[in-house]
């Protein structure tokens, strides 16, 4: 009910056609960016997308939150083949999408990590980018995309699609 009381709206593709997918949410420049994606994902009716976040998050008491709005706690100190480790994940359930922002941080950032790629490469699903675009009060789902054997197009494709996006804090998106 806040959501669309302060004018936010969700448009775009509706994805219960879509068993299992990995989102990617930019341009991620806010705490704030959370709060709306939960509220998004609840208007949209996908309460089977989970998310990753920085283990931190997930340490008592939020942790408790977190993990019961579907949160996978994710430790980036180390090496821990998070690629391999959703690939599983996906490849035990029939259905399953995991949401996370590609930048990997809250900083601008001149390109896209690629662990999202790899899963949706390796696990054979689409991709499905969704823009917070704190301007227009809006999320932007695009319809799946299924990556090719192109890596550097889709990802300049990926990265373009973004470019007109605006973050809570504009200064530190895509552009």
């Amino acid at each position: 009910m806040l959501f669309r009381i302060t004018g936010w709206t969700v448009i775009g593709q509706s994805l219960h056609h879509v068993p299992k997918f990995v989102m990617i949410v930019a341009p991620h420049t806010s705490t704030w960016d959370f709060f709306v994606g939960i509220a998004a994902r609840s208007i949209a009716e996908i309460e089977y997308v989970r998310f990753i976040g920085k283990k931190e998050l997930f340490m008592f008491p939020q942790g408790i939150l977190m993990r019961a709005w579907g949160g996978y706690p994710v430790d980036r100190s180390k090496n821990n083949n998070l690629v391999e480790s959703m690939v599983e994940i996906f490849n035990g359930k029939e259905r399953f999408a995991i949401a996370l922002a590609p930048e990997g941080t809250r900083n601008k950032v001149k390109r896209f990590r690629s662990g999202f790629y790899h899963i949706a490469k390796k696990v054979g699903i689409p991709i499905v980018m969704v823009g917070f675009d704190f301007k227009k009060k809006e999320v932007v789902v695009r319809e799946p995309f299924e990556p090719t054997d192109d890596f550097d197009a889709d990802m300049q494709l990926i990265w373009n699609h973004f470019k007109g996006v605006t973050g809570k804090n504009a200064e530190l998106g895509i552009g």
